[in-house]
């Protein structure tokens, strides 16, 4: 089963040597056809473009494997938080209640 991923909207933008608008500046998740980022953060209010050619992991993948001359993301903690899997409730307690 695939599931979709979130696109990124950040606030500014730069172009790679192959013509590709990437984005910059403070970097955050979106899903597309809404409005605001997965931290609640509103597009348009926030003047954030929308880069629904990038993916988030995409995203993170430059972000982390970044050269000197690639512009500086910022990418948002609230956002990345927000995209991590989950894990199970049993794993977050580390043990279970005693029957009774």
């Amino acid at each position: 089963m695939v599931t979709a991923m979130p696109a990124v909207a950040a606030s500014s933008s730069w172009t790679d040597e192959d013509g590709t608008r990437l984005p910059s500046g403070d970097v955050h998740a979106w899903w597309r056809g809404q409005n605001q980022t997965l931290c609640g953060v509103p597009l348009h209010r926030a003047r954030l473009g929308r880069f629904s050619h990038v993916l988030w992991i995409d995203a993170m993948w430059i972000h982390d494997t970044a050269a000197a001359d690639t512009p500086v993301m910022a990418m948002c903690p609230r956002c990345t938080a927000a995209t991590r899997p989950k894990r199970s409730r049993r794993a977050d307690r580390g043990r279970t209640r005693p029957r009774p």
